[in-house]
């Protein structure tokens, strides 16, 4: 096990599709631009200043101790407007390529930028070849499809006894059921995130080689 911190991890310290975590400062007058996740919830939570948010439109003044949320699809920006450094934690989940969208000033949407993964401190899969990770990706888009077909299949069938049950009155077994239904819902969040590690590899390179 290995803790962080905030004092001397200025970096992301956790980089994964289904979470990325950092600690961050913003000195004073540095603001990030207006942006938002396409799928990304964010969490940021200050431990030391105070911090401009502004999400959505609505802006706060966040200071140590105090949690704020950009949820998928909100633009939001960070400014510090004052005389002491602001270090913030925050968390991006899921964490999956195009990371960033970019907002005009009216909020729009800019086209999407795919940064390189060594730009959240993750260089795992540089040194790999183009066409292995085009082959990694392909292997995790057919066990994803093979998952989520049992998965459908295997709840449909629940779903249809249960309800079948409900109609007699009778509530023999929703327990196994329950835990059948589970069995083959898990892997299929599994092989998401196996899907969004092989995209996280692959997005950022295509075009570039």
């Amino acid at each position: 096990m290995r803790v962080y911190d905030y004092r001397t991890d200025q970096r992301n310290v956790f980089v994964s599709p289904e979470c990325r975590s950092r600690f961050l400062t913003f000195q004073p007058g540095d603001e990030a631009a207006l942006h938002s996740h396409d799928l990304g919830q964010e969490v940021f939570l200050v431990l030391e200043g105070t911090a401009e948010f502004v999400i959505s439109g609505e802006s706060a003044d966040v200071g140590p101790g105090q949690l704020v949320m950009a949820r998928a699809g909100e633009p939001h920006r960070v400014a510090n407007h004052g005389l002491e450094p602001v270090v913030m934690y925050l968390s991006v989940a899921p964490h999956v390529q195009p990371t960033h969208t970019g907002r005009r000033p009216d909020g729009s949407e800019q086209p999407p930028s795919f940064a390189p993964n060594a730009a959240y401190d993750d260089d795992s899969s540089d040194h790999l070849d183009l066409g292995e990770l085009m082959d990694r990706h392909l292997a995790a888009i057919d066990k994803l499809e093979a998952a989520a077909l049992g998965c459908a299949r295997a709840h449909r069938r629940g779903i249809e006894r249960l309800q079948a049950q409900r109609r007699a009155d009778i509530g023999a077994d929703q327990e196994a059921l329950r835990a059948t239904m589970w069995e083959t819902l898990r892997p299929v969040f599994e092989q998401i995130a196996e899907l969004g590690a092989s995209w996280n590899a692959v997005a950022p390179r295509i075009g570039s080689t």
